[in-house]
């Protein structure tokens, strides 16, 4: 896969300190790629009476744009090269952003923003837009430390060969290294033919790991200059992951690898790093 040949990079922005990370981490995404940086910030009437005239209706909006302004604000004090345009749109976030994604190169969001609830661990907006975005999908939790590296989950599927083509380039930009993961103590992991020829743990190490050298060799090749390594952990999936994402500045998983669910928007090995994850997590699905 090549790189993501859109326009701009994407971020949802709505004054929360958690889209204000997000807000940072897409200015500095922006300046590496060499794109130009677009802040959308959505607005609705937010009470279950109709507005009592245009006033009020017009007293929300410029509330909003009041909110897109700070923002751009933000990316000029940050970046005062990097071009940069606001939008400010009407309707609910998640829906906006998932609209506004058709011609971007990624799209930004923090783990909850001003509506979330305070149990969850992620907002709806960093939930639904992964699963529904036309274009990879960062949701951004805490600081990137240059000084360790993108964690990528792999299982030779299709989604995890566009990860791992998401991941190499992110290392690639940001000087990181790199860590590519297979979790393989799961049925989905070996395909179904083979899984009647292992008869111990380490015979299914030695077919896991040659999957896996397989699926990472052409991406070391081709970014000769990334520092790349690959760990084999006879886990599941999702502890494996959790397990290396302490350690990494980002996770990179696929949308859905060979254990999903037909039908389904995410696996649950991404909605479960999109929860739980210690880091910034991207959810990278192939391009149709």
């Amino acid at each position: 896969m090549d790189r993501f040949d859109a326009s701009y990079v994407l971020v949802g922005y709505d004054g929360s300190a958690a889209s204000e990370r997000a807000l940072r981490w897409a200015v500095e995404e922006a300046r590496l790629r060499r794109m130009p940086l677009t802040v959308c910030h959505s607005w609705h009437w937010p009470y279950p009476v109709p507005p009592s005239g245009p006033s009020a209706l017009d007293t929300v909006r410029k509330m909003a744009q009041h909110t897109l302004d700070k923002g751009m604000l933000i990316v000029r004090e940050a970046s005062a090269r990097t071009p940069c345009q606001g939008r400010l749109v009407s309707g609910p976030a998640a829906a906006v952003l998932v609209n506004q994604s058709r011609d971007a190169s990624l799209a930004v969001v923090g783990t909850y923003g001003q509506g979330a609830f305070a149990g969850l661990t992620a907002g709806s907006s960093a939930v639904q837009l992964p699963a529904y975005a036309h274009c990879p999908v960062v949701v951004v939790r805490g600081t990137c430390d240059r000084s360790r590296p993108v964690v990528v989950g792999v299982d030779g599927s299709a989604a995890s060969d566009a990860a791992l083509a998401f991941g190499f380039e992110e290392a690639a930009l940001r000087g990181q290294a790199l860590r590519a993961v297979f979790g393989c103590w799961e049925p989905e992991a070996i395909a179904s033919a083979e899984m009647g020829m292992i008869a111990s743990p380490d015979e299914l190490r030695m077919m896991a790991s040659g999957r896996l050298e397989r699926t990472v060799s052409p991406w070391k090749e081709k970014y000769p200059y990334v520092d790349a390594d690959t760990v084999l952990s006879l886990r599941t999936p999702r502890h494996a992951l959790i397990e290396a994402a302490a350690n990494a500045a980002l996770l990179v998983v696929g949308g859905r690898g060979l254990g999903g669910v037909t039908g389904l928007r995410l696996g649950a090995v991404s909605a479960a790093m999109l929860q739980h994850a210690p880091c910034t997590v991207a959810i990278v699905r192939p391009r149709l």
